[in-house]
């Protein structure tokens, strides 16, 4: 009874108490042909011991990240994490870090939450960043309706380098709210004319840089097309150490910045729980997402920090929200806060030429393997392979190998045959030259 603590004299109560005879009548509603008439095939109840032995052996078929040489990226990427970030955000005061619901009782979350809008601010050279977002998906789909509401116009233009899983959160948010979405094709080239598809009834352009492809974008012209056709430019990233090296999106001409933060932190976690990272200009502060902490003084003149704007459900009233967002990703920006202020903007710069240096290193390696091509002319530590063959059968013939390659474009653009030979390849800090000889050896030996 651990884990199932209700008795059957509870149960009849408490249908006594809705007012229906069965449990079954809880699911009336509910099509008969969508209901599940028998039990999932899945193992009975066991004992706690019987249950850890059978999860282990489980998680024993997964190769962890660390264990093999690791190129995978795509969104997700393995960066050291210093030890010290794991123990100060597990310290008593951190560690059931949430959503405060009485905020100003909280003073140290606020502090950190308002230095973390801070660095963030600070990093993509914006007037203000909100205290984190789910993730940078979900972050990008926000940005969009927030571009709705400022122009006053519905169509949202996406990059083909936009990443496809965030083209899907924000087709999937368009589509609940009949707004109109161009999304590109895809664009592993770096070929596409954004420019063209900017007009007057454009409400937002979407473009990542560094693209899902690796590719570099200069954000200059499609800010200047867009600000002429009234449009707001929205830069997306999801590689955040991208910007210890590259020109930030705010000095481009970005209207709001959105990318994801897990880099800075946190590890890669089967994907999640993650950090968005938001920012936008001091003229849109009140249509950003979320919520925003601010300093201020208390009636004695001390320093303190308050919730200063939370345009949420959760606080007003649903037609005046800005969005739906339950709470920010509280634990994990603490996280990145804390490595942030760790690696200061010196050690942030020195991380990302390292892994530019370290891509450039893999890129040279290649040159030497036939039938390999790298497609990108500008990148910083993540660029596309075309490979002789497709890139699936190449990724899981290199895992037998012991060598984690990248994403294939196909796992997360299928059904289309231009792109089942393109390899998405990551570098980071965590990669050595022995890893990149490995690669480039085993993928000899697949190609021969």
């Amino acid at each position: 009874m651990r884990y199932l603590p209700l008795s059957e004299t509870d149960r009849a109560d408490m249908l006594a108490r809705v007012g229906v005879d069965s449990i079954d009548d809880l699911f009336a509603d509910i099509p008969e042909k969508a209901r599940l008439n028998e039990l999932l095939d899945l193992p009975r109840r066991a004992g706690e011991l019987q249950v850890e032995r059978q999860l282990s052996a489980l998680a024993a078929k997964n190769v962890p990240a660390g264990s093999v040489p690791f190129f995978v990226g795509a969104g997700a990427y393995k960066h050291h994490v210093p030890a010290t970030v794991d123990h100060l955000i597990q310290r008593s005061e951190f560690l059931t870090s949430y959503t405060p619901y009485q905020p100003e009782i909280t003073q140290g979350t606020l502090q950190y939450l308002f230095e973390f809008q801070t660095q963030v601010a600070r990093l993509t050279a914006m007037d203000v960043a909100n205290a984190s977002m789910y993730d940078g998906s979900t972050g990008t789909g926000e940005a969009v309706l927030m571009s709705h509401r400022v122009t006053r116009r519905q169509k949202a233009v996406l990059s083909g380098g936009l990443h496809p899983q965030y083209r899907e959160v924000v087709e999937g948010l368009s589509n609940m709210a009949s707004d109109d979405v161009v999304s590109l094709p895809a664009d592993p080239f770096g070929t596409e004319d954004i420019l063209a598809q900017i007009d007057k009834d454009t409400s937002c352009v979407v473009v990542q840089s560094p693209s899902f492809y690796g590719q570099l974008i200069d954000l200059k012209p499609i800010a200047e097309k867009a600000h002429e056709c009234g449009a707001l430019l929205i830069s997306v990233f999801t590689e955040v150490v991208s910007l210890g090296l590259i020109e930030p999106p705010g000095t481009q001409g970005a209207d709001i910045v959105v990318g994801e933060g897990q880099s800075i932190g946190n590890g890669l976690n089967f994907g999640g729980p993650y950090v968005g990272l938001f920012a936008t200009r001091q003229k849109y502060i009140r249509q950003m997402p979320g919520r925003l902490c601010g300093e201020t003084v208390d009636s004695d003149g001390k320093r303190g920090f308050v919730l200063t704007l939370s345009t949420r459900e959760q606080h007003i009233r649903r037609d005046k929200a800005t969005s739906n967002i339950c709470t920010n990703s509280g634990l994990c920006c603490l996280a990145f806060s804390v490595h942030m202020s760790l690696l200061g903007s010196k050690g942030l710069t020195q991380l990302a030429t390292i892994c530019h240096a370290n891509a450039v290193q893999l890129k040279k390696g290649f040159a030497g393997v036939p039938g390999v091509e790298v497609l990108n002319s500008a990148f910083f530590n993540e660029f596309t392979v075309k490979l002789p063959k497709a890139a699936h059968s190449v990724v899981e013939a290199l895992a037998e190998k012991g060598v984690l390659a990248g994403v294939p474009v196909s796992r997360l653009e299928p059904g289309k045959p231009e792109l089942e030979n393109l390899l998405v390849v990551a570098n980071t800090e965590v990669n050595t030259d022995d890893d990149r000889a490995a690669f480039v050896a085993a993928l000899k030996e697949v190609l021969a």
